[in-house]
């Protein structure tokens, strides 16, 4: 039987240094990212992030929280309601890990879809 394996993700703001996200593997090795993501599916999410990070590696907050769910409708394949998805932030301006509502979940989902 093989034991259970946990991936997680590790994130915060260094005074220093600015936002910091590792992922630590099962294994036990982290590596810090600009962009990552964990579960079914993963390494495709994590090949759309990449691409999107190569041209531009600074995002504004809004086109962080649209890239990330651009890569869950691309890799998932589906177009989400603004009710089907949960979105949590952490912005350096106000250090708190906050859901965004329903509304906001829209006008990003509005953003995206006029983008596209």
């Amino acid at each position: 039987m093989r034991p259970l394996g946990v991936v997680a993700m590790v994130l915060g703001i260094d005074e220093e240094s600015g936002p910091q996200l590792y992922k630590c593997d099962p294994a036990g090795h982290y590596f810090g990212h600009k962009a990552t993501s964990a579960g079914s599916k993963d390494q495709e999410a994590i090949n759309f992030l990449e691409k999107k990070m190569k041209n531009d590696p600074s995002f504004t907050y809004e086109e962080t929280v649209q890239t990330a769910i651009s890569a869950l409708q691309s890799v998932l394949q589906e177009d989400f309601k603004a009710t089907e998805i949960e979105v949590g932030v952490v912005q350096k301006e106000k250090p708190e890990f906050r859901n965004l509502t329903t509304d906001e979940i829209d006008e990003h989902l509005t953003a995206i879809s006029e983008r596209d």
